[in-house]
């Protein structure tokens, strides 16, 4: 005869803070960080309130870290395309903006979630908002390097047009407004580094 009792699931598998953080980046790219309330992200992650609240202060808190291992992950792109091209800073740019052509399609479904989360946190000293404009302005000081380096004629010029290009090419993936995103964006990210030679 076979056994009634109930498999743990896979979520029950991970340890408690990771389940949360799992549960919590699902429920928050699907549906709002102010939509989604403690109690969802606790049941979502087979585990309790308090449980949160042991691991997390507060909610604001548990959105921060999120954002935190978000901006931990665009980093590590940096991070690969600097060891994928040693010294050749116009291909590591054009790695990054393959990365974030590449990434699109999953943006059209969920957005991007510095940019959703932003639009949800208008107070600008939000624990997370901190997070986000930390991480943009790391962003930005490694991407005027790489230009800098490659050569470009006015780096801080050069790494705002990419940012743009970047940031606005999620946007409108996001919104259906343009098409063939991808390849616009590698398309102009090239004209960019192109009037440096």
């Amino acid at each position: 005869m076979a056994s009634t009792a109930r498999r743990p699931s896979r979520v029950a598998k991970l340890p408690p803070r990771e389940r949360i953080l799992d549960a919590a980046e699902e429920l928050f790219q699907s549906e709002g960080i102010r939509r989604v309330g403690v109690q969802a992200i606790a049941d979502k992650a087979e585990t309790t309130k308090m449980a949160i609240y042991r691991h997390f202060e507060t909610k604001d808190a548990l959105v921060a870290e999120w954002l935190r291992i978000v901006a931990v992950d665009y980093q590590a792109a940096f991070d690969r395309v600097e060891a994928e091209h040693p010294g050749r800073p116009r291909e590591q740019i054009l790695g990054l903006a393959r990365f974030i052509a590449e990434g699109l399609p999953a943006i059209s479904h969920r957005g991007c979630p510095f940019i959703n989360s932003l639009a949800e946190l208008p107070d600008r000293s939000h624990p997370a908002r901190q997070v986000i404009e930390e991480h943009k302005a790391h962003q930005t000081r490694r991407l005027v390097a790489m230009c800098a380096e490659a050569g470009l004629p006015d780096p801080e010029q050069a790494a705002a047009e990419i940012t743009f290009v970047l940031e606005g090419a999620q946007v409108s993936t996001q919104n259906g407004s343009i098409d063939q995103v991808g390849d616009r964006l590698m398309r102009i990210v090239e004209a960019v580094i192109e009037r440096g030679r």
